[in-house]
């Protein structure tokens, strides 16, 4: 009887593997030589040229080999020996490479349908797959592969999984196609016309599962969101800086990235919490509307154009019935030029009983004449959005006009300007007004549609901000992020439910509350801050105990001791973060220069890829550091309406330790 083929070593098949990765590097590298090569020359104009070239210069930026990103982290061997359909030996990469000889795949791409089952695959269900292979890697080289079978028994936690989930990291965010959990992949590959929506508590990969199922529907759906576009909307431009690498490092280098303030103009002034939350309320939409259709008045005269010796006359009843039957049924804006074609049609109608025989252009012709014109001004007034939201908030009769049965006066007080701006051009509009004037806008006129929208950190918006985004994917689909629990502004919404109908979407909302990333004892920890914060949420649950990873300590110079902190934490591997109540960022950044610690301060002007950061508590949201030092947590919850759901995000961003300083007493709420 022959003797079973000995398996081999550890060493040779770390070889084998070693020689496949750079042979895929190789065929990649031949992948984007082949792309260079391409010209935009077979244009036929200058228009197709560009266009051309714009879509080759994409190709070659998505080819490019990023060194310290591995090509493939995960392998598949089919229990059997392959066929037309599917390979014996199934690679998974961040990107498809291939054989340029013959075209045989080397990689596949992690988001191609048959990679599904690298995430999904398991003993109880192997989806025809008998292993699954991990990679591990250290500065791109590969170091070490681990066996997963799926031909039945306990898998257990995978080492390298767990080393890749806690490898510490500095600068942006990194992707995570490597550890897609399959909760996170049944989300991620969800169809383009569906609206997700994720409940997330810290840690759970909400934001990368946000960013990864945007990569996904691009590579699925390519030619459609070209034309129509994807865009992610985070809550800051320290977080949209954090999470600027994700996508290229996918190959998706033309997604757009923005904040609701850059969708909706810049803020120039500022009001207080109560006023934002008011005009932040959805029923603001339908005083809006009311405010802008009040500009249509009943007319005083009937029209009367002249062509050549003729008069024809429209009375001032027949003018009245036009608007009438127009108000309401269209955008102001169009309604206006479909006002002034229905008045020369009438006139057209009147040529042509007297026996003439009037085409298109004469009506035309009619439309623009003094008279229309006049009538058109008098009764259907050109507007701006910024005029008319400049009358409703500073003319109480006004508002209290538009306001009629929906606020009632103590609310149209709050939102009537006390000192009135002069003009709609020197208004210092507010954050909440510019939701306001965008409403209007596409009251006038409609605002155009995405194919899909990504919005992170959503519970946080009002309202109306809410509906903006809305109509930025009216014809599409979004991808919700958010946790109620983290919600620090007046107006953070308290069910997803409300989100998803302000947003003008249906869709399924979906809970993780497993964590993957902060460890065990720092969501303990933070957790008793929800019963206080968001009580109908499951209390947030990590794979990782942490033990050892928390350290609270009182101690009598906060700045001093912030310092140290600092001084230990760059001694370990990865990033820090020095997370501080926004009106002592400065006095703790001024202490850290003094014990000589090289650092940068979160804001304007930093990108946040210093190794020690100084995070001001109000913009931590969605970012993460290896280890964090929080600064005087009574302070943070003390400083906002909002302040213990601001302190629970600021606990909840650490990845390997948390270290809480602390000269005043703890929150209660947290304390006990």
């Amino acid at each position: 009887m022959p003797a079973e083929p000995a398996e081999p070593s550890e060493s040779a098949v770390l070889a084998a593997e070693r020689a496949h990765l750079v042979e895929s590097r190789a065929a990649l590298r031949r992948m984007r030589e082949h792309a260079q090569s391409l010209t935009a020359d077979v244009a036929a104009d200058w228009v197709s040229r560009q266009f051309l070239e714009s879509l080759l210069d994409q190709r070659v930026a998505a080819l490019a080999d990023h060194p310290d990103a591995p090509l493939f982290f995960g392998r598949m061997d089919l229990d059997g020996d392959g066929g037309p359909d599917l390979p014996a030996v199934m690679y998974v990469g961040r990107r498809h490479v291939h054989d340029g000889a013959d075209g045989s795949p080397l990689v596949l791409d992690w988001r191609a349908p048959v990679s599904r089952a690298f995430y999904q695959a398991g003993p109880a269900d192997p989806m025809g797959w008998r292993l699954r292979r991990r990679f591990g890697f250290q500065a791109g080289e590969l170091t070490a592969f681990e066996d997963e079978p799926l031909d039945g028994g306990d898998l257990g936690p995978s080492r390298i999984l767990t080393e890749e989930i806690e490898r510490p990291r500095t600068g942006p965010m990194r992707d995570i196609v490597a550890t897609i959990q399959p909760e996170q992949d049944v989300i991620v590959r969800a169809d383009l016309p569906a609206t997700v929506c994720v409940q997330g508590a810290p840690g759970t990969g909400k934001t990368a599962v946000g960013l990864h199922r945007a990569a996904y529907l691009l590579f699925t759906h390519r030619e459609r969101l070209s034309r129509s576009g994807v865009l992610i909307v985070g809550p800051n431009r320290a977080f949209l800086a954090y999470i600027s690498a994700v996508l290229p490092a996918l190959g998706e280098v033309k997604v757009e990235q923005a904040t609701i303030d850059d969708l909706l103009g810049e803020p120039l002034g500022e009001e207080p919490p109560a006023v934002a939350a008011a005009k932040g309320d959805a029923r603001m939409a339908g005083v809006l509307s009311r405010a802008l259709w009040l500009n249509v008045r009943k007319p005083e005269e009937g029209l009367v154009v002249t062509r050549g010796a003729a008069r024809y006359r429209l009375a001032d009843h027949e003018v009245r019935e036009i608007a009438a039957g127009l108000r309401g049924t269209t955008r102001y804006g169009s309604g206006r030029a479909v006002f002034a074609q229905r008045l020369a049609h009438q006139i057209l109608v009147r040529m042509e009983r007297r026996g003439e025989a009037p085409d298109d252009r004469v009506q035309d012709q009619v439309a623009r004449t003094g008279p229309v014109k006049q009538v058109l001004d008098a009764v259907w007034p050109k507007v701006t959005a910024e005029q008319v939201l400049h009358r409703l908030l500073s003319d109480a009769e006004f508002l209290a006009r538009a306001a009629k049965g929906v606020l009632d006066a103590d609310e149209q007080a709050a939102i009537l300007w006390e000192r009135p701006a002069r003009s709609h051009r020197s208004a210092r509009w507010t954050a909440a007004d510019r939701a306001l004037l965008d409403e209007l806008n596409d009251l006038i006129e409609r605002t155009a549609s995405l194919g899909h929208l990504v919005v992170d950190e959503a519970q946080d918006l009002s309202a109306m901000q809410l509906r903006a985004l809305g109509r930025r994917c009216a014809t599409g689909s979004a991808t919700v992020l958010g946790d109620l629990a983290q919600g620090t502004t007046p107006w953070s919404a308290r069910s997803w439910k409300e989100v998803l109908a302000h947003l003008g979407q249906d869709g399924e909302v979906t809970e993780l509350a497993l964590g993957f990333r902060v460890p065990g004892t720092v969501l303990d920890f933070a957790a008793r801050l929800l019963p206080h914060i968001a009580p109908g949420l499951e209390r947030p649950r990590s794979l990782r105990p942490g033990a050892g990873a928390l350290n609270v300590r009182r101690v009598p110079d906060l700045a001093a001791a912030a310092a140290e902190a600092s001084r230990e934490a760059l001694a370990r591997a990865g990033s820090v973060g020095l997370i501080v109540p926004d009106a002592r960022a400065a006095a703790l950044a001024a202490a850290l220069e003094a014990a000589g610690l090289e650092h940068e301060v979160l804001g304007a002007a930093s990108d946040g890829t210093g190794r020690l950061l100084v995070v001001p508590a109000t913009l931590a949201k969605g970012l993460e550091y290896d280890h964090v030092i929080v600064a005087e947590p009574a302070a943070i919850a003390a400083a906002e309406e909002r302040g213990l759901a601001r302190l629970y995000v600021v606990l909840t961003r650490a990845v390997t330790s948390l270290t809480v300083l602390h000269r005043e007493s703890l929150p209660a709420e947290l304390a006990s």
